[in-house]
């Protein structure tokens, strides 16, 4: 019979070092391609809503205005952060397999819902709910994703899953010209067949994810420890891994219902300079990122006279550099440190945008070079974000690590997705290049104010195990 959270006898496990142990194999492939795929759907989604803009608005169907293009688009957002919230509560309680099931199903559903939505209201409710599962999806899969890989690679496979956003970016862009401006379908059907693209990548995962166990980390937490030491055996089996030499490092625990009150405490009384570390670097490179890349179109085009049509094409090489960055910079995460990472990547992230504003304020670039200097600006910024989240996924004791998740991320999105692209849309709508010159200073302060912070609060977690960083909260029982 399995131990159950009832039982007040502390349970003894040496779960989190066998999967620590482990050298990389096909089953974490399995894990990064299968739940890191989030992050790609999230580009392609974000990506297609801009990139079909005109498309919606020439719709005879929904003929949207320019207002109802940006609130479906804010709704989009709105969805986000309410299903981070609830479906990262969700996840500590249920298990993140469950989760990430249902929060991909959901996504699914709603994207192919939006194409065939017939109006308005079914259009942006439809968006809403796409939202919904893919900010419930951040929660449930950085969680198992931080649990099921081991601690050595546990940096750089993070950075490089947050970076694959852009190559969602990069296909939502094509998928957009290929549709809508190579005029092979009517751009009725083609606006339509885009938001397909979505729910087509998201039925193949759903049968990937198959495949992919339960956390062993939870169900340790949960008391149920034959069955995590039984998914630990068949990753082991499924890897050819030998089995250990010698007795490895147990954990001593209490299953522990989380509270509410637990979570404030856990923040703010345990690691308040933690929480602070993951409020500065999530608001810092949120504003940072959402302000220029959802203005970059209307920069592009009012600026430098780029055709709607053709804004897609620019977005390419932007996608690339801030794929690339956390690629090939994410392994020094592990080797030389977070601290000494964060704070690079932040400080040259925010230098190198003082310089592309003063270039761009003298009038000295044109669309070609100011594409170039976005792109190396975000060759570091893609991994100085990317790294904000992996700083909060594994600051926290694991019994709220998707619940934590859920907060900083739903922090970083309402704030970024608020107040930048706001500020810099009426920046722009100025017309005056020192007023947008400002906006970017502006960014790129903030960038050196969360490389303060990191500097003075970060936290050396490189190669440590999860239960290192933050002891359990049923460890201290």
């Amino acid at each position: 019979m399995n131990p159950t959270a009832t039982h007040d006898a502390p349970l003894e496990t040496d779960v989190p070092a066998r999967l620590d142990r482990l050298r990389w194999g096909r089953f974490h492939t399995l894990v990064a391609v299968g739940l890191g795929i989030t992050w790609l759907l999230d580009g392609l989604e974000v990506t297609i809503t801009g990139s079909i803009a005109g498309a919606l608005k020439s719709s005879p169907v929904l003929h949207l205005t320019d207002a109802q293009v940006g609130l479906a688009g804010s709704l989009y957002l709105v969805g986000a952060v309410v299903g981070a919230l609830f479906f990262g509560w969700l996840t500590d309680r249920l298990g993140r397999k469950k989760l990430f099931t249902l929060t991909l199903g959901l996504y699914l559903a709603a994207t192919a819902a939006t194409a065939f939505a017939p109006g308005l209201v079914t259009f942006v409710i439809f968006r809403m709910l796409t939202g919904a599962g893919i900010g419930g999806e951040y929660a449930a899969i950085n969680s198992a994703i931080q649990e099921l890989i081991p601690a050595r690679y546990r940096g750089h496979t993070d950075l490089v899953i947050n970076g694959s956003f852009w190559l969602g970016a990069a296909l939502g862009a094509l998928g957009a010209v290929l549709l809508l401006d190579m005029g092979w379908v009517s751009a009725e059907l083609g606006w339509r067949l885009t938001f397909g693209l979505g729910a087509l990548l998201g039925l193949g995962i759903l049968v990937l994810r198959r495949w992919i166990p339960e956390s062993p980390r939870w169900l340790m937490l949960h008391g149920r420890i034959d069955e995590a030491e039984a998914v630990v055996a068949d990753i082991e089996r499924r890897l050819g891994a030998a089995p250990p030499t010698g007795p490895l490092p147990r954990l001593r625990l209490r299953p522990h219902a989380l509270t509410l009150a637990d979570v404030a405490r856990t923040l703010f009384r345990d690691y308040p300079r933690r929480t602070v570390l993951g409020l500065v670097l999530m608001a810092t490179q949120a504003f940072f990122y959402n302000a220029i890349f959802f203005t970059y179109a209307l920069v592009l085009g009012r600026f430098y006279g780029v055709a709607d049509a053709d804004v897609g094409l620019y977005l390419l090489p932007f996608a690339a550099g801030n794929f690339l960055g956390p690629l090939l910079l994410g392994r020094w995460f592990d080797t030389w440190g977070r601290r000494p990472m964060i704070v690079t990547t932040y400080l040259l992230s925010g230098g190198l945008l003082f310089a592309t504003a003063w270039l761009f304020v003298q009038g000295w670039l044109d669309a070609r070079t100011q594409t170039v200097a976005w792109s190396v600006v975000f060759f570091f910024a893609s991994a100085a974000a990317s790294s904000a989240y992996l700083t909060v996924s594994e600051s926290f004791p694991l019994e709220l690590r998707a619940l934590a998740i859920a907060l900083f991320y739903a922090f970083g999105t309402a704030l970024g997705g608020v107040v930048g692209p706001w500020l810099f849309g009426s920046l722009i709508g100025t017309g005056e290049r020192s007023s947008i010159g400002w906006g970017y200073a502006l960014g790129a302060a903030l960038m050196v104010i969360g490389a303060l912070a990191a500097a003075c609060l970060g936290i050396a977690a490189e190669r440590r195990s999860l239960e290192d960083v933050a002891a359990p909260l049923g460890s201290r029982t």
